[in-house]
């Protein structure tokens, strides 16, 4: 019936429009430019067709890759990236990035194709048949299913709002096959399209929460200020900036936070870390959420000081989540740190110069004690000397993206690199997921035309690495290197069986991934020292060429899950 509706409406004397033509217009109405994905049935002439109107399609060889640029393309530009997949596996593999998206809170739109609802319905069998809208609905923000062609300006609007508006996240858009093909009136079609005004409005917290914070803090002795990824994501810089330089309070930026101040800047307590969460007595979290990566906010990380929290957050359910949170400040990031900023007036007691000097003090103590690991030159390397090659290279081309995953990659990388500008800094997030490299360093260079370093673990590399073909392909400025030490952790396990396989954390010896690069008319190089790598990584930024440099860290070096082994548990018992 709904069909024939729509069928009716059409004069054939007159314009006529179809599914296809309304989502990319309703798409390039709302300045979404760019779609990330994988094409194939039903979507492969969406993908053509908007690439002939001037939206830029980039076709990635797997959907989770192409969903994870999508969410740091949300991230980095405070609109929905959108990943586009066929249907059924497709659309499965997407999910991944949608969930992870949602959880780190990044604004995305998984746009994917679907049987029709009849067949799936009855469960008869179609190709690919699978309720993707009722899979989908648990995992992100919001999902919604469009029939017919005069929906498609109300179906996108509802997404775009939804992915930005509040905390973002991502949402699901099912598109059934018969959609596209369904025709109308030009004129109607276009009355039909939503511009959406003021997706994400101010939300403005209130003057007692502002003073009841300001209270909070003013009583502190030892206050500390976290910077969390949702700081980041706010892009209010230079107020966030000015509160932290007012308070005079040490500031610790979680890792995708580096960067909003350098960790040059005298208030930087990331090398103090340890004693600042140890030791503080008020805490203040600007887009920062208790979880795992800050210990729920108690236990023996916390130490015994007593501690009172101030949460800055856009979700007001976030508030105790874990702790009692004395000062909650509900509203969006930039409304907040201005309040709290004009709630301090023309003057304001800084921290205590006792505590501050403390953390200064330990904080020198902690980077004298590291240099010299940095400065070592061991063949092959360790990931000290390693990474002590690649911090000189982002202090001197700050501009440069760092994309980093891994177990001791990631971890090591947090505290060697120093960032020193705002969202500098992309990697696994809160899930601390393997794989989102290749598709995280893509968004990056489209979407900023700076160049990209990534720094991968082997094993985290080896969940994107055919993304190399695809950084080739479009010719982005990306340096891939691949810290190879033969295996997950370390590689110099050993098979407990005494067996012929490996064991179960091992990888080929030697293997030469830089050769990958070349396969695909890269520039791949084998870099066995910090001399080395340092200068593979100066040409390749210099260049702007798609590079892969192979890494080779000593496969003894390393540890168990890095430096959250003891979420890993250990077997007690042991075979005799």
């Amino acid at each position: 019936m709904a069909e024939a509706a729509v069928k009716e409406t059409v004069d054939e004397t007159q314009d006529l429009t179809d599914g296809f033509s309304l989502v990319i217009d309703a798409m390039k109405l709302n300045g979404i430019d760019t779609i990330y994905g994988v094409p194939g049935i039903p979507i492969t002439d969406l993908g053509r067709l908007a690439q002939a109107a001037g939206i830029r399609v980039l076709s990635f060889r797997h959907e989770q890759n192409a969903g994870y640029a999508a969410a740091i393309a949300g991230f980095l530009t405070k609109k929905p990236g959108v990943c586009l997949t066929v249907s059924a596996p497709g659309f499965l593999n997407g999910l991944t990035a949608l969930a992870h998206a949602t959880t780190n809170c990044f604004p995305m739109i998984l746009v994917s194709g679907s049987s029709e609802r009849e067949i799936v319905d009855l469960q008869q069998g179609d190709y690919e048949e699978m309720d993707q809208l009722a899979i989908a609905k648990p995992l992100c923000k919001a999902a919604y299913r469009v029939l017919h062609a005069q929906d498609i300006g109300i179906g996108f609007a509802r997404a775009i709002r939804a992915a930005v508006s509040g905390r973002p996240g991502g949402v699901y858009l099912d598109l059934p096959a018969k959609l596209f093909a369904q025709v109308m009136n030009a004129d109607a079609g276009a009355k039909s399209l939503v511009k959406v005004i003021d997706a994400a409005p101010a939300q403005i917290p209130s003057p007692a929460a502002v003073k009841r914070a300001l209270d909070v803090l003013k009583a502190a002795k030892r206050p500390l200020i976290i910077l969390g990824k949702g700081a980041a994501y706010a892009q209010a810089d230079d107020a966030i900036k000015a509160l932290v330089e007012k308070s005079g309070v040490p500031f610790l930026p979680m890792s995708m936070a580096k960067g909003l101040l350098s960790d040059m800047h005298p208030q930087c307590a990331g090398a103090a870390r340890s004693t600042v969460l140890k030791d503080s007595d008020v805490v203040m979290l600007i887009g920062a959420r208790l979880n795992w990566l800050l210990s729920h906010g108690k236990g023996k990380t916390w130490g015994d000081a007593p501690k009172k929290f101030i949460q800055v957050d856009i979700e007001p359910r976030e508030m105790d989540s874990n702790v009692e949170i004395a000062a909650p400040v509900v509203g969006d990031i930039g409304s907040c740190v201005q309040a709290l900023l004009d709630g301090m007036g023309g003057s304001w007691q800084t921290a205590p110069a006792d505590w501050t000097g403390a953390v200064k003090a330990k904080r020198d103590e902690n980077v004298a004690k590291m240099a010299p690991r940095f400065m070592n030159n061991k063949s092959p390397m360790d990931y000290h000397g390693a990474l002590g090659a690649l911090r000189t290279i982002i202090k001197e081309r700050p501009d440069t993206i760092l994309v980093n995953e891994g177990a001791n990659t990631l971890d090591l990388a947090r505290g060697a690199i120093d960032m020193y500008k705002p969202r500098k800094r992309l990697d696994v997030g809160t899930w601390g997921v393997m794989g989102v490299g290749m598709g995280s360093a893509i968004a990056a260079a489209v979407e900023t035309g700076h160049p990209v370093l990534a720094v991968e673990g082997d094993s985290a590399f080896g969940f994107c690495g055919m993304e190399i073909e695809t950084i080739c392909r479009y010719n982005l400025p990306v340096c891939v290197v691949v810290f190879n030490n033969d295996g997950i952790y370390r590689g110099d396990g050993v098979n407990a069986g005494g067996g012929s396989d490996p064991a179960t954390t091992a990888f080929v010896k030697g293997a030469r991934y830089d050769k990958m690069a070349e396969a695909f008319g890269g520039v791949g190089v084998n870099a066995t020292t910090p001399d080395d790598l340092r200068r593979a990584v100066n040409e390749a930024l210099d260049s702007r060429k798609p590079t892969l440099i192979n890494a080779v860290i000593d496969p003894a070096a390393g540890a168990e899950s890095g430096r959250i082994g003891n979420l890993n548990p250990q077997s007690k018992l042991r075979k005799k």
